[in-house]
């Protein structure tokens, strides 16, 4: 009965076809010879590739017109995704705070102001702004002369109370801890640059006068958190350039170690600070001094109090720029304080486990199924999330509806665009003139792990949402290679 069923259908497809008028029937067949062409190119492609020999790879690949899966392979194995992570967790953000969200800074002030002196205590409180820099903390110090405080009988204290006082999500590795993309998490924070590593401080290292001299170093910021313990040794011309950086964990001691050839180029470090929210106070202070208003009291660190003063404020980016940097560059610290935030917004409580299931109770009206999905961060730095190919597809073709997803879109990297905020993580890849500036998607790597998803335009104009994931890699940068190989597989034409 089951083979007569089948022969019916069969026999049901075969006469379709044949009744069509003949120039609608030949492109039809056309059509489907092409795609199972291209199919049978895919698969031999990922059974030959001799890098995924003993790897295990989940690829997706849907048509965004209709949402229907056109190829697939071992799309339905939960596989971890790296930085792809970062497409679940902006999106959601963009769904759930809006494009236009900020990350106010305020300071506040309690007691009262006497002949230009504030007899009470000065506050910074932060609520995760993650773009905090030196000239912003000078704008808020100014703010505060402007108030007529010149002297502080008090002290400076630091209110990072908006978010918990966990650092780290659950599975960062503990060798990651004075790594950039490794920083602490903290409502109160600031950063040395516009790439926005919040959190870090930049080293700059150069050669000495001479061969057998210390090299010497500026740091940016400059700040009194960080003692630095500076072994870096000049050497001469034509000698090796090898530069490292270690952290002690509990401190901010940082040992710089290595050798730096006379006439070398500068040598960048960046360096992930323990307790971002003293740093923050730091640069407040050395602001304050700046704008010549003292500070009696030592730092410190507690919740403004009910009765105190806004005096001044600031306001961060709002999130739809937020996301350019930190999908471009795949910013860690970005997403974690993303997760935190829908946390303390929506469950009123600014911690990782409360971001989690924010997101884990949105998912499905995004064709995510949370029961089938393993979630343990923001931002992808741990190996035990688990996603599968087929869910980012189906996830990437659903938010097409919705009203923020030409932000969501430009925030990611733009294949071959060599401008850095462009381009981003892609910029070096997908050159060739069938991808050039047609792949928008999201990379991600760990050890033993690549992955890149996202949409592309094919040669014929069809717009595709891919997804591929490869783990257990002996090299992972050879996950690179593969999946640009795909990619330019599917631009050829479907």
């Amino acid at each position: 009965m089951k083979r007569f069923s089948q022969f019916m259908v069969l026999h049901i497809w075969i006469m379709s076809i044949l009744l069509l008028p003949f120039s609608v029937k030949d492109e039809y067949l056309k059509a489907h010879d092409h795609q199972a062409e291209w199919i049978t190119v895919l698969d031999e492609f990922i059974q030959a590739a001799p890098d995924l020999e003993g790897a295990i790879s989940g690829i997706s690949v849907r048509d965004t017109s209709d949402t229907s899966l056109l190829y697939e392979h071992q799309a339905d194995i939960r596989l971890t995704p790296a930085s792809n992570m970062k497409l679940l967790t902006s999106a959601i953000a963009l769904d759930l705070l809006g494009e236009t969200h900020t990350f106010p800074t305020d300071v506040w002030m309690d007691g009262s102001i006497q002949k230009k002196t504030l007899y009470g205590n000065l506050y910074l409180r932060g609520t995760g702004d993650p773009t905090l820099l030196e000239e912003d903390f000078a704008a808020l110090a100014k703010q505060v002369k402007k108030a007529g405080i010149h002297t502080i009988r008090g002290q400076l204290v630091g209110d990072d109370t908006w978010y918990d006082n966990t650092r780290y999500s659950i599975d960062l590795p503990w060798s990651d801890e004075d790594q950039y993309y490794g920083a602490q998490i903290s409502a109160l924070t600031a950063s040395p640059n516009r790439d926005y590593d919040a959190g870090t401080i930049i080293f700059e290292v150069k050669p000495g006068k001479k061969a057998g001299q210390k090299a010497t170093y500026d740091m940016i910021p400059k700040t009194d958190v960080v003692h630095v313990i500076n072994r870096v040794k000049t050497v001469s011309e034509g000698g090796k350039k090898k530069i490292s950086f270690k952290r002690s964990h509990g401190s901010n001691d940082i040992t710089l170690t290595g050798s730096i050839p006379l006439k070398a180029s500068t040598s960048k470090q960046w360096v992930a600070l323990w307790e971002p929210t003293t740093y923050a106070l730091d640069l407040m202070k050395r602001a304050l001094k700046a704008e010549g208003i003292q500070v009696k009291g030592p730092p410190k660190t507690k919740q403004v109090p009910k009765k105190a003063t806004k005096i001044a404020s600031h306001s961060s980016m709002p999130l739809s720029e937020l996301l350019v940097p930190m999908m471009k560059l795949s910013n860690n610290t970005h997403a974690e304080i993303l997760l935190k935030e829908l946390g303390k917004r929506v469950k009123n409580k600014g911690s990782f486990e409360k971001g989690l299931d924010v997101i884990n109770d949105r998912l499905s009206a995004f064709g995510i199924d949370p029961s089938l999905t393993v979630l343990r961060d923001g931002s992808g730095i741990s190996p035990i999330n688990l996603v599968s190919a087929n869910q980012f597809t189906l996830f990437l073709t659903t938010i097409q509806k919705e009203k923020w997803f030409k932000t969501y879109i430009n925030a990611l990297p733009l294949a071959g665009a060599s401008e850095r905020m462009v381009g981003g993580t892609l910029r070096n890849r997908l050159k060739e003139p069938a991808t050039l500036e047609k792949v928008r998607a999201k990379t991600g790597s760990l050890s033993t792990v690549s992955t890149l998803s996202g949409y592309m335009e094919t040669q014929s104009g069809k717009t595709l949402a891919f997804s591929i994931l490869l783990n257990h890699l002996v090299d992972d940068e050879k996950g690179k290679d593969i999946e640009d190989r795909i990619v330019s597989i599917l631009a050829e034409d479907l």
